[in-house]
């Protein structure tokens, strides 16, 4: 069951290898970060 996930601080550490890991598994991650610049390079 693919689902809508939240990530909170995705630009680094454990939550970018864990947002990278469910985008494969065909998941729908939203990211969110402190900045907008760290972000863009995720679209």
């Amino acid at each position: 069951m693919k689902k809508t996930i939240l990530i909170t601080g995705a630009t680094d550490g454990i939550s970018l290898e864990t947002t990278k890991m469910l985008r494969t598994q065909g998941h729908t991650v939203l990211l969110h970060g402190r900045t907008s610049k760290s972000l863009i390079m995720y679209k």
